[in-house]
């Protein structure tokens, strides 16, 4: 079975994610309805507004599709792979990701910043923090694949992929590919 891939499209950064997907050559639909994800094997949840983010899934009868297909494999289907940028990450946490986030933890909209990451798997890293959050603690089955000064701003747990911070909007391409891989 192929991949489909979906972009939750109801709030965020859904044009940048869109960027990196057609530099990548891959083929996506945005996520609109409930019916949408049914057929989905990956889903990007962009940065945007986390509380809005999280009303609106509920509005549109979004949240507990999404919630059992991120957590529970439903018949011959995997889980859901998913990966939340900034906002995305926020909504993980309450998904089920084994992580605590710090909602606004780098500081306000003024404190945004872009600065270099170290990673084994992503040399030569940068990130773009805007209103981020911080990973105050994860579990013990949470890899930490990126950090920022000695705090992990890129965290991976089964299926879920969790960003502090924005590579979208550095236009690089590397931590979408690790998802889709």
């Amino acid at each position: 079975m192929g991949q489909n891939i979906g972009i939750l499209a109801i709030q965020g950064s859904i044009i940048e994610h869109e960027k990196i997907l057609q530099k990548l050559h891959v083929d996506y639909s945005l996520v609109r309805s409930k019916e949408q994800l049914q057929n989905l094997t990956h889903i990007i949840i962009p940065g945007g507004e986390s509380t809005t983010m999280t009303k609106l899934l509920k509005d549109f009868d979004m949240w507990d599709v999404l919630n059992e297909k991120i957590s529970v494999p439903s018949g011959k289907n995997k889980k859901l792979k998913v990966f939340g940028t900034c906002a995305g990450a926020i909504l993980l946490s309450k998904f089920g990701m084994d992580i605590k986030v710090e909602r606004n933890g780098y500081g306000a909209q003024l404190d945004s910043f872009s600065a270099d990451l170290v990673s084994k798997q992503f040399p030569n890293l940068k990130g773009i923090f805007i209103r981020a959050p911080r990973f105050t603690s994860h579990g013990s089955d949470v890899k930490v694949l990126v950090t920022h000064d000695n705090e992990p701003v890129l965290l991976e747990q089964e299926n879920m992929l969790a960003s502090s911070f924005h590579p979208e909007l550095a236009h690089e391409t590397r931590i979408h590919e690790w998802f889709l891989k």
